[in-house]
């Protein structure tokens, strides 16, 4: 009975809807006031348990590596200029027993080819699938309420909310029964459907609990739209042979692929920020007036 100890994290895209930002610097690498949003894919993941952080990259993402990598050079001048409380800061930015793994996506075939880049490293443990962009706030962290999903149905898991139906052609969106309050038994997946034809407004946000069943259904469908491997049409296959569970996660969700999503979590968590928070939500109150 396997825990889920592997999380692959697909940042080798483009960011094309923030250039010029992300013309030389990944847009998993864009601050939520000082904490770059990969930064808060990987604590939420370890806040699971998790401990293998599996980094499926591509051209121009080198500083995610060092982000993540022991900075010799940042810690010595920290060090020399007596900036110890910086210093530990930055040197327990990710607990010692956690693993960085980088793969490269040699070229940019969807989000089901970027899972499946991750096969030699998951082999036959489930793990856990986490979009940077979808910035989701929840106490306790979303992907620990997954797990805890996980861990007692062992099957895959989606993390799911409403969405309105004028927008169900940006998700994948299931058709599911209700199991509980915050679980639902997932019958049927249809990538980006129109509203008209969507069978529920029940959308799949950025976060995956998968068996490692879903590399045979990867390796065997058929590439979609732009001869992209689309995870969704996996899930769907995967469907014929195993359980599939919706999660209703408890918690928000910031859309921080967009620019009204980056902004209003870079106003929430910047009003909350120990060092700022208390002068920038004075600063807000002052521009109503």
């Amino acid at each position: 009975m396997k825990k889920v100890r592997k999380a692959v994290f697909p940042v080798a895209g483009m960011g094309t809807r923030f250039l010029p930002a992300t013309k030389a610097s990944p847009k998993e690498m864009l601050p939520i006031v000082d904490k770059p949003l990969i930064q808060f894919a990987v604590e939420e993941a370890v806040a699971a348990g998790i401990t293998d952080m599996i980094f499926v990259t591509g051209r121009s993402k080198r500083s995610i590596e060092d982000h993540f990598d022991k900075a010799y050079e940042l810690e010595s001048e920290l060090a020399a200029r007596g900036k110890n409380e910086l210093l530990e800061f930055v040197r327990g930015m990710i607990p010692k027993n956690i693993n960085c793994i980088y793969i490269r996506q040699a070229e940019a075939l969807g989000l089901g080819h970027a899972v499946l880049c991750a096969k030699p490293v998951i082999g036959d443990e489930p793990f856990a699938v986490l979009l940077a962009d979808d910035l989701l706030d929840g106490t306790p962290p979303v992907m620990k309420q997954m797990t805890d999903t996980y861990d007692y149905y062992r099957c895959s898991v989606l993390g799911v909310q409403d969405v309105p139906r004028a927008d169900t052609r940006s998700y994948g969106i299931v058709d599911a029964r209700r199991v509980s309050d915050h679980l639902e038994q997932v019958n049927a997946i249809v990538e980006k459907p129109k509203p008209e034809e969507a069978p529920s407004t029940l959308a799949v946000v950025g976060r995956y609990i998968l068996t490692p069943r879903i590399f045979h259904h990867l390796e065997n469908i058929k590439p979609g739209a732009g001869g992209e491997i689309q995870l969704t049409d996996g899930i769907a296959s995967l469907l014929s042979e195993e359980q599939v569970l919706a999660h209703r996660y408890a918690g928000t969700r910031y859309d921080c692929g967009s620019k009204l999503g980056y902004l209003q979590a870079s106003v929430v968590f910047g009003q909350r920020h120990p060092e700022v928070g208390a002068e920038f939500s004075a600063y807000l109150k002052s521009l109503e007036k």
